[in-house]
C-alpha cells in the first residue's frame, strides 16, 4: 500500500468500507422481508420498523417538498470530501481522531447512497419505552454516532494531554 495512505489517517478508511456495506446489507435485507411501515417486535423495548426518512436526522425537513433530497445529499457529500482531506493530512501518530471520522465517513456516505438512489434514507431501527419511541434509525446513523461519540472521548483525552504539558 503507498505511504499516502499507511502513513495517514486513510489508513482507517476501512472502518468507512465495513459501515457503507453493513448499512446497505441490512436496509435491502429489511425491504426484502418487510413491507413499509411494517413493525416485528423484537423485545420489549425494540421493534424493526420499515420506514423512509424524507428529512435529516429526526425527521427535520421531512415534508419541505423534496428540495431536501439533493441539500442533504450535497450537504453529506461535502462533509465527506473534508473528511477524506482531513484523513489524507492527519499524521500516523493520531489515532482516535481518524477512526472516528471513518465511521462518521462510513455512515454519512451509506445515508447518501439511500438519498441518490431512492430518494429517502431507509430507516428501521425502533427502540422505545412504553409508548414513547426513539425515531427510527439505521447503522449508517450508528456509525456517525459511534464516531461522534469517539470525538468526544478525544476531545477529553487531548484536553488532559494539553493540561499536562
Amino acid at each position: 500500500m503507498p505511504n499516502w495512505i499507511t502513513q495517514t489517517g486513510l489508513r482507517f478508511t476501512w472502518i468507512s468500507l465495513i459501515a457503507i456495506v453493513l448499512d446497505q446489507v441490512t436496509k435491502q435485507a429489511i425491504v426484502g422481508a418487510m413491507d413499509l411501515r411494517q413493525s416485528i417486535e423484537v423485545t420489549s423495548f425494540f421493534n424493526l420498523t420499515y420506514v423512509h426518512n424524507y428529512g435529516a436526522a429526526f425527521s427535520i425537513l421531512y415534508d419541505a417538498g423534496g428540495w431536501q433530497r439533493y441539500f442533504l445529499s450535497a450537504v453529506a457529500i461535502g462533509v465527506s470530501i473534508v473528511i477524506v482531506w482531513w484523513l489524507k493530512k492527519s499524521p500516523k501518530e493520531q489515532l482516535l481522531l481518524p477512526v472516528a471520522f471513518s465511521f462518521i465517513l462510513g455512515g454519512a456516505l451509506g445515508n447518501v447512497l439511500d438519498r441518490i438512489l431512492h430518494g429517502y434514507v431507509i430507516d428501521f431501527l425502533d427502540f422505545y419505552y412504553g409508548t414513547y419511541h426513539w425515531p427510527a434509525f439505521n447503522v449508517a446513523d450508528s456509525a456517525i454516532f459511534i464516531g461522534a461519540a469517539l470525538l468526544i472521548i478525544d476531545m477529553f483525552i487531548n484536553k488532559e494531554d494539553k493540561e499536562h504539558e
